[in-house]
């Protein structure tokens, strides 16, 4: 499945989509920066609600298929930014980590 599919399923509001056909392969929870640099895999789609400038370098470090802040959490327009001149996917919802990460489970 594609980040884009995701977010339309999933009704993901896209902040930034710079590579809707990156494939996901699975799904990674966490908030504490460096424990998703050491363990999220390449292709998961990492949901935190963690919204400083680092989830960025942590996406790239981790090269994960996308970010996902969960429960509306609050972004600056500079993490927005950071994300489109680095490639990253960052999407929103207003669901919970858990919520998003049963649907991507049933669907990757």
């Amino acid at each position: 499945m594609t980040v884009k599919e995701l977010a339309e399923r999933l009704s993901l509001k896209i902040l930034t989509q710079p590579d809707d056909t990156r494939e996901i392969g699975g799904c990674y929870a966490g908030d504490l920066l460096s424990w998703v640099m050491g363990r999220a895999q390449s292709d998961d789609a990492w949901v935190t609600i963690m919204t400083n400038v680092n989830i960025v370098a942590v996406a790239m470090l981790a090269d994960v298929s996308c970010v996902i802040v969960a429960e509306n959490a609050e972004i600056d327009n500079d993490v927005v930014e950071k994300a489109t001149e680095k490639g990253i996917n960052l999407y929103m919802s207003d669901k919970t980590i858990y919520q998003l990460c049963v649907e991507i489970s049933k669907l990757v």
